[in-house]
């Protein structure tokens, strides 16, 4: 057995986590391990399709989400394990299963150890201005909206500096533009319906950054998609919002009173689920990947791939 470690040289201390895999890949009897840096060049693709020419039988994804997510679209489908080693400031696919952040030594051993849970993939089509179709795949949700827009806003050498708060002053520019999506939407084989929208969220899985729950249904490996439609007009339905994620999904849901509460549903904002979405824009908006912006689409095709990745988690869960 041999692994790889496809890791971005920015986000980890390489010279600490190389000296923790020798040790883990040892006492677990695998070969050496193969080391794959990413670049400004080439994010991860590259560095990914260089293990598997290796045959190897497992690759450690070792930096953010922008890395996991590539490291994961190239193994898809593939019979080769993917581990993760969390390392940026969302880390949303870990947190989404319940993995250890900032623990390097829990991390290896359990992508040395650990046992094995199929999980779903997200694969979209972007559809651009230009008529061109650029495909690609998710991990946690993809969105278009109010929060792509943030993204687009984020200050990358503020967001380096202090984490996720470079969000805030991303999200008072987003707010300030006229938020306001116009498209033809179709789940699966249904009727094409129109929408007046804030933000559209196609979610694999629910968590956010900051344990915040936006999508208390999504399961990972249910096959499905949980899309969420918000729809707010005025600080009225902000408000409402703003309960709903933040103290009833957040708080309640998670407590024993939230099986007697039941779910409370409020107008501007909606859930479904479905397999397929296909939606087309009235006009090119800003489109995002696991916290990733992917420029402006006019149009885009999201369908589930289930259980087309191998993701080892602890033994113990």
């Amino acid at each position: 057995m041999r692994a790889a470690v496809v890791y971005n040289p920015i986000k980890i201390d390489l010279d600490a986590v190389r000296k923790v895999v020798t040790a883990e890949a040892a006492d677990a009897g695998w070969d050496e391990t193969l080391w794959f840096e990413t670049s400004a060049e080439d994010p991860g693709r590259g560095a990914t399709e260089r293990a598997l020419e290796a045959e190897v039988d497992l690759v450690i994804a070792a930096g953010g989400d922008g890395t996991v997510r590539i490291v994961a679209e190239a193994l898809a489908d593939r019979d080769v394990l993917l581990a993760l080693l969390p390392s940026g400031t969302g880390n949303l696919l870990a947190r989404n299963m319940d993995l250890t952040l900032d623990d390097v030594e829990h991390s290896i051993h359990t992508a040395f150890t650990g046992t094995e849970r199929k999980v779903d993939l997200g694969r979209i089509e972007i559809r651009r201005e230009d008529g061109t179709v650029a495909k690609h795949a998710f991990l946690v949700m993809a969105g278009i909206g109010i929060d792509a827009k943030m993204l687009a806003a984020t200050d990358e050498d503020l967001k380096a500096k202090i984490g996720w708060l470079a969000y805030v002053k991303a999200i008072i520019t987003a707010l300030r533009d006229d938020n306001t999506l116009r498209l033809r939407y179709q789940l699966d084989d249904g009727p094409t319906k129109r929408l007046h929208a804030n933000t559209v969220i196609v979610g694999n899985c629910g968590t956010l950054t900051g344990n915040i729950l936006l999508l208390p249904d999504a399961a990972i490996d249910d096959g499905l998609f949980d899309v969420l439609l918000l729809r707010p007009e005025g600080i009225g339905h902000w408000l409402q919002i703003i309960g709903k994620v933040l103290i009833e999904n957040g708080l309640i849901r998670r407590t024993p009173l939230g099986k007697l509460v039941g779910e409370r549903s409020i107008e501007a904002l909606n859930y479904v689920t479905a397999k397929r979405l296909t939606a087309r824009l009235q006009e090119p908006q800003e489109i995002e990947l696991d916290g990733d912006g992917f420029g402006r689409a006019v149009g885009f095709r999201t369908t589930v791939d289930p259980g087309a990745l191998r993701i080892r988690v602890p033994a113990e869960a």
